[in-house]
């Protein structure tokens, strides 16, 4: 057992480095800023918001359901926001601006308390913050922004509360919470939920064997027994997550029973399936893998000039995540270090999730949970390699990063265009048309 606990101490990185906080807080805040440069533009709903406001709106008002193939979290945030800065553009996407910024803090923090690595918490803002999936969901109402940015603030919690073992509880509560609001806002999260209860689970039995399912002993926090942890990273989540169905419980017409739980997601499942009309700019997972598939959010002449916002990946750090993915599960072969495994665990768990899907029209923004595991993934691998003295690829992947969204930034923010062709500048090919 002794030699298990040495084993376990060794797969932690020794906390070496001062913490890059005023990094997390500057690469945030220089973000915000950018994110909300033409927010309001365009100033009438585009793409999915002509689906997600009308329904913030039915919610406000608690007349009856909408948008129901859903969870609710999500819309009650736009109308949150839609309350506070009036329903307009920048009321609208106020609630995706705010997550965006907020989950890159938490994504930098996540990573800081991860490795210990000044450079990978920094690399990861930077990759973060020059991620098309990320910017153009920062300033888009749709549900994947939010949900996105809970799921990071959970995923920092609960490693926090690994590396803190004092204040575990506390920490797996707050990623508890968090979880069931990322659950609540949109399913695509998931399979990742799954992920830290079954860590703990298995560093339990790493360590006592059978004896692990009711030992304090062992295990990722010694002293804490499976059955807390089921209850702050399983019990709590589903409990917050059933909440979050509560203003329903008062519409005006056709209000959600509390107690009909089961027979309320049945509904939801039959619409998520019933949606089979084809969609010009649908697409499959293996298009997603290799960033061959995009999305015009938006192409029209709107607000005195043509303007465009494309979804597609970074090229950049779409293709190189990809190496630095395999890179880590071989890290993780040779090494047995669980740092190195999460990532490639994360990206295979929200991928099956599509491959599997009975969802028969799919889309590219699928793909923002994913991606954020090839950005850490790449802060890893580039992290470890600067700390080691080899600098050039974190400058490579990070300045490259930046200069890829640079060029495409117009079309990331619906800057103005010079025709209705000035597509062609981007459009690399077919699939980006």
């Amino acid at each position: 057992m002794a030699r298990l606990h040495r084993q376990a101490a060794m797969e932690q990185p020794a906390r070496r480095q001062s913490d890059p906080l005023w990094w997390c807080v500057g690469i945030a805040f220089g973000f915000a800023v950018l994110a909300a440069i033409r927010l309001g533009i365009p100033s009438k709903p585009y793409f999915d918001e002509v689906h997600y406001i009308p329904a913030a709106r039915t919610l406000a008002d608690l007349v009856a359901p909408a948008n129901v193939e859903h969870p609710l979290l999500g819309k009650a945030l736009f109308a949150g926001g839609m309350a506070l800065f009036g329903d307009g553009p920048i009321g609208w996407r106020i609630v995706p601006w705010a997550s965006g910024v907020l989950g890159l803090f938490g994504f930098m923090r996540l990573l800081w308390w991860a490795s210990f690595s000044r450079a990978t918490t920094v690399i990861a803002g930077v990759l973060l913050a020059t991620s098309f999936l990320w910017i153009v969901h920062a300033r888009h109402a749709m549900l994947d922004g939010p949900m996105a940015g809970f799921a990071l603030l959970a995923a920092w919690a609960f490693v926090r509360g690994l590396r803190e073992p004092t204040r575990a509880r506390w920490q797996f509560g707050l990623a508890g919470v968090l979880m069931g609001l990322a659950l609540g806002t949109k399913w695509s999260v998931a399979p990742l939920l799954v992920l830290p209860g079954l860590a703990f689970l298995w560093a339990k039995l790493r360590d006592e064997g059978a004896r692990g399912l009711v030992t304090k002993e062992g295990g990722a926090v010694p002293g804490m027994r499976l059955a807390e942890a089921a209850l702050w990273l399983g019990l709590l989540p589903l409990a917050a997550y059933w909440l979050t169905f509560a203003p329903a419980f008062f519409y005006a017409t056709d209000p959600l029973s509390p107690f009909d739980v089961i027979g309320h997601h049945q509904r939801m499942i039959w619409l998520q399936a019933s949606v089979v009309e084809e969609h010009p700019y649908q697409s499959v997972w293996w298009q997603w893998i290799f960033n061959l598939r995009g999305i015009w959010y938006l192409y029209e002449v709107v607000d005195g000039a043509q303007r465009g916002i494309m979804l597609i990946g970074n090229p950049v750090t779409m293709y190189l995540g990809l190496a630095a993915l395999a890179l880590c599960g071989w890290r993780w072969v040779r090494s047995g270090e669980m740092l190195w495994l999460a990532p490639p665990l994360a990206w295979a768990a929200l991928m099956g999730l599509w491959v599997i899907a009975e969802k028969p029209v799919q889309f590219y923004f699928h793909y923002l949970l994913p991606a954020l595991a090839l950005m850490a993934a790449l802060a890893l691998v580039t992290g470890r390699w600067w700390d080691e003295g080899r600098r050039w690829p974190a400058y490579a992947a990070t300045i490259g990063a930046v200069l890829a969204c640079a060029y495409f930034w117009p079309v990331l923010s619906a800057g103005a265009l010079a025709d209705n062709q000035d597509f062609l500048r981007w459009a690399w090919w077919s699939g980006w048309r």
